[in-house]
């Protein structure tokens, strides 16, 4: 492999419109934030990656501004000028940098694309090549989409059959006390078939046990992250309340929190989202664990643009990955993305690793001036800009 040097990383903090609004227990976002990397090295050669955060702290700690400051201040002056042989190096250079795993993340992702970039492969055949023996990219992942909370049973229904036309094979409905077991009942009575997972972003008290338990009934995938997102202890001792499997989501931040959720069988599926857990680095050690444990594995997604969801998807795409992933197609929540091509979805609820060098996609100057100028715009008094 060829090494690199890091020659200069410059920020963008872009938003883009979501085309209507997504609701969890969170609330409802209209619009998608994002602090874009772009990562030149000393050949020239442009790495990007998407730092995946939020306009403020729900899912994570951090926003597009705190990711900004640590980048400018802490993160990019401990890299700029080091070089890298092996993309999993990273971690090394901003260890003494506690947290900000969003952040860290989209600075690893640019360098995963360069390394990628620079020799000239696909960024899904380099994960291939640091990823247990035998796992090579299939060249596609496996998706499936994610419903918020619609204003109504009958919204929800035709918000489902509408994704089904579309060719989606596994739905995920956002819940939240109170919005559980009818709407739950109601989509499983109108499509018995399908394939069914709900998502409760940590909205449930361990009190709420009995209430959780009533979903069995409706031979769900999973239900995911039901109790705190600090949390691992409890959702053992839930899970052996319910036959249905729990997936962990906000619970495992490494490779540490998911061998102790094994060990106290807080979880039958686990949500991998390399934002979450600091990048593609502590990723890989991640998949290597749920290879050793044959634990079920799929992709999580931030709604991502189409820097982010790219490398979710070349990430997707190893075997390993063998629960359709939360990466839906670039028309499920923007007119125009920041890149181009953009992500169809295919045959088999499936969307392709792009052919080309590193994440495959490239984005495009004019509109990534748009989405910054939207940000400036629409919130001047915002420092990461």
């Amino acid at each position: 492999m060829q090494a690199f040097t890091i020659r200069s990383i410059d920020l963008h903090t872009v938003l883009l419109p979501y085309l209507a609004p997504f609701e969890t227990s969170f609330g409802a976002e209209t619009d998608k934030v994002a602090v874009l990397v772009e990562l030149t090295t000393d050949a020239g050669v442009v790495g990007w990656g998407e730092c995946s955060i939020e306009l403020w702290p729900g899912y994570g700690h951090e926003t597009a501004e705190t990711a900004v400051h640590m980048l400018k201040e802490f993160m990019a002056p401990a890299v700029i000028g080091a070089s890298v042989s092996d993309p999993r190096e990273f971690p090394a250079l901003v260890k003494r940098f506690r947290g900000n795993q969003h952040t860290r993340a989209g600075l690893e992702a640019a360098v995963w694309d360069a390394f990628a970039r620079t020799n000239e492969m696909r960024l899904t055949d380099c994960f291939a090549h640091y990823a247990p023996a035998g796992h090579e990219s299939e060249g596609r992942a496996t998706v499936g989409v994610s419903i918020g909370i619609q204003p109504s049973l009958g919204a929800t229904i035709e918000a489902v059959r509408g994704r089904l036309k579309q060719g989606y094979g596994r739905v995920k409905l956002k819940i939240k006390r109170g919005w559980d077991v009818d709407v739950a009942r109601a989509v499983r009575a109108e499509f018995p078939a399908i394939l069914l997972m709900l998502d409760a972003n940590s909205d449930y008290e361990p009190a709420d046990a009995e209430r959780l338990a009533v979903l069995d009934q409706f031979d769900l995938l999973m239900i995911e992250q039901p109790l705190s997102h600090d949390d691992i202890y409890q959702h053992g001792k839930l899970q052996k309340r319910l036959k249905t499997r729990i997936c962990l989501d906000e619970s495992v931040k490494s490779a540490s929190d998911l061998n102790i959720a094994l060990q106290v069988g807080a979880l039958g599926i686990l949500n991998l989202k390399p934002a979450r857990v600091g990048g593609f680095s502590e990723s890989l050690e991640i998949y290597r664990i749920c290879v050793e444990h044959d634990l079920p594995l799929w992709i999580g997604g931030m709604l991502e643009t189409g820097v982010g969801r790219a490398a979710n998807i070349a990430f997707a795409a190893l075997p390993a990955v063998n629960l359709p992933s939360d990466i839906s197609a670039t028309d499920r929540y923007f007119a125009a993305d920041i890149s181009e091509p953009p992500f169809v979805l295919g045959a088999g609820s499936t969307l392709a690793v792009p052919d080309g060098c590193g994440i495959g996609v490239e984005v495009q100057r004019d509109r990534l001036e748009e989405a910054k100028r939207r940000w400036q715009e629409k919130y001047p008094y915002r420092r990461g800009r």
